[in-house]
């Protein structure tokens, strides 16, 4: 269906049964985050807040909160995209099967951006960025945030829309030092479009002026979360997404808005203008700390008349943009490994934070004949994924040879990694990259954006039969204390609180030197932890604090430890210090208070009851 608003949208789930009204008064410090994760974790509707407490404008949550919903959102348009995002990278495709084709065509013509002339709703009011609603979702929020934003730049010296970048890059209404309704601030992390476009401007001495697009059809929102291959601009992508074109205009000043968004807030960003930004809880389920960012000076706040903010809560995942990760994957199929040679599938891990944790599969072929295989070709690959778009920020990558079982789903996480620890050679597999960059989010490194990966790559047979269980009676060296098996062969070891790095060097050694290498040898992976109950109760609990909590560099260690030409290795098995570190960011914890008034309001409410 093409929606030509947000509240097309709104109307046409609570149709069908999708939305649910919550007619209450709500607080958007912490009472409307705490109400929308309940619903999200029970699978539930999208919510529609009539009445947000502060605010003239009603706000909606959950929107994509099930994959399901999200399909059901773009049930008329999603195989037209998949075709032409198909098309892209094969073009041959269109001659192979032309009839197959023909819905890529139509969806091209609906992917052309249409500057439209004359009055369009979104002039119809104007605000304050106070007078929109101001929601926190977590007690250490620096402040109010723009959830779902829009935010959309042009290149100076390629101005106009086909040149045009759209990326979610959240921004901080107020708070800080930011200057009340005529700054907000704007984050945006490394590899992004917006970047380049800012040293652009500040090379031809001119401020860069920004557009942030709020609300409007929801695939205006999905587009500024889409990876998209080069040449394929996100205005095109949201056009063919929406069954309509992506309609703009460019106001007096200069800027430009998207005449079906709910608010567009026009600003400038000039050189050396930072303040702090921060601290927001963010996706890999800890605070992004108070850095200085970029300061936007605000120029005007627009708005329909029937406008409607939307908004999501991110956390330690799975949240609402896990289903944005599920829906990109759905819609660019292999389009990643058709783009690198030899690659088979690649899978960003979700529960891990998404660039901590990268599973790949690709084709080993360089030396067909050896008697001994070993990796090779594969670890090419794993070069050219970590030089790929957003793929360059991971930090663990595991990579094996797709020959070795061709029904190896890299989205099996449980069973990739008894593969690949079944088959690792820990003289041999394993591959460091120190002081490099990982995501900006990520707090295990040394500085901002600063931080270590580490390539795992296997091939060959089997070298070693896994643990499904510890044998009767096995303990490690006091004051290790064996905890609970997470996977096959991988322990949970509960360790000592981490000190420093001066003071825990040593110590680990030591620990290491008292382990006897055939004492352990049903086990692959030794997770140092504070809690080693709760990294074994759940895949999801170990992936999380295993890959989240550690930096390669600094918290890898083995059994039989050895360094032979630059090159580190063990006897095995592998040891993950995945302890909380004093620089490591806070982890995300609700209000305790905030809950409870939550829930008396799903006691109360009648239009929440049964839903929170």
């Amino acid at each position: 269906m093409a929606y030509s608003s947000l509240r097309a949208c709104i109307e046409d789930l609570e149709r069908h049964g999708m939305l649910v009204r919550v007619r209450e008064e709500v607080d958007p410090y912490l009472e409307m985050a705490a109400i929308h994760r309940r619903v999200y974790e029970r699978g539930g509707p999208a919510l529609l807040f009539e009445r947000v407490k502060g605010s003239r404008f009603p706000a909606v949550s959950n929107l994509f909160g099930t994959l399901e919903r999200a399909r059901f959102l773009f049930r008329d348009t999603l195989e037209r995209v998949q075709t032409l995002v198909r098309l892209k990278y094969d073009p041959l495709a269109a001659l192979k099967r032309p009839w197959r084709s023909l819905p890529g065509a139509v969806a091209a013509w609906t992917a052309l951006p249409r500057r439209i002339r004359g009055r369009a709703p979104i002039l119809e009011g104007r605000a304050r960025p106070s007078e929109l609603p101001q929601i926190v979702c977590w007690p250490m929020d620096g402040g109010p945030f723009v959830l779902l934003p829009q935010v959309y730049t042009e290149d100076p010296a390629r101005p106009g829309i086909l040149h045009a970048n759209l990326g979610m890059y959240r921004i901080q209404l107020s708070g800080n030092e930011y200057e009340p309704d005529r700054e907000v601030g704007l984050h945006y992390q490394i590899h992004r479009g917006i970047g380049v476009h800012q040293a652009r401007a500040i090379e031809r001495g001119e401020p860069l002026k920004v557009s942030i697009f709020v609300g409007g059809p929801p695939a205006h929102t999905f587009a500024a979360v889409m990876p998209l291959p080069e040449g394929l601009s996100e205005l095109t992508f949201a056009g063919a997404l929406a069954g309509r074109r992506f309609r703009y205009f460019y106001d007096d000043e200069g800027f430009c808005i998207s005449a079906d968004a709910d608010f567009v807030i026009t600003g400038t960003v000039h050189a050396g203008e930072l303040k702090p930004e921060g601290p927001f809880g963010d996706h890999l389920g800890y605070y992004s700390l108070r850095h200085d960012f970029p300061v936007l000076r605000v120029h005007r706040v627009y708005h329909r008349k029937d406008a409607i903010w939307p908004f999501t809560v991110v956390g330690r995942p799975p949240q609402e943009d896990t289903t944005f990760g599920q829906l990109v994957h759905e819609i660019t199929g292999d389009a990643i490994p058709r783009e690198i040679p030899g690659l088979r599938a690649v899978h960003a891990v979700d529960a891990a934070g998404v660039h901590p944790l990268c599973l790949a599969i690709a084709e080993e072929r360089y030396t067909p004949y050896a008697k001994a295989r070993r990796p090779q070709e594969i670890l090419t690959v794993a070069n050219h994924v970590l030089g790929t778009n957003q793929l360059s920020l991971a930090k663990y990558l595991f990579i094996c040879a797709a020959e070795d079982d061709p029904t190896l789903d890299v989205r099996d996480v449980s069973r990739f990694f008894v593969h690949v620890l079944e088959r690792m050679d820990f003289r041999r597999d394993l591959h460091f990259q120190t002081r490099t960059t990982i995501d900006t989010l990520d707090y295990s490194g040394t500085a901002l954006n600063e931080g270590s990966k580490l390539v795992v790559a296997v091939a060959g047979e089997r070298r070693r039969d896994l643990w499904r269980e510890l044998p009767r009676g096995f303990a490690l060296p006091a004051p290790l204390a064996a905890g609970r098996l997470a996977l096959p062969g991988v322990l949970a070891v509960g360790a000592p609180p981490f000190e420093s790095y001066e003071r825990e060097a040593p110590r680990i050694e030591e620990w290491m030197r008292r382990i006897d290498p055939a004492a352990v040898s049903g086990l692959a992976l030794l997770v140092l932890c504070d809690d080693p109950d709760f990294v074994a109760d759940h895949l999801n609990n170990f992936l999380w604090v295993t890959f989240t909590r550690s930096n390669p560099s600094h918290d890898v260690h083995g059994v039989g430890a050895f360094i032979e030409n630059k090159h580190w290795g063990c006897v095995g098995p592998l040891v993950i210090d995945a302890r909380e570190k004093p620089h490591h960011a806070p982890a995300l914890e609700v209000d305790p208070e905030v809950e409870r008034r939550v829930d008396r309001l799903g006691v109360k409410g009648a239009s929440l009851h049964g839903f929170i």
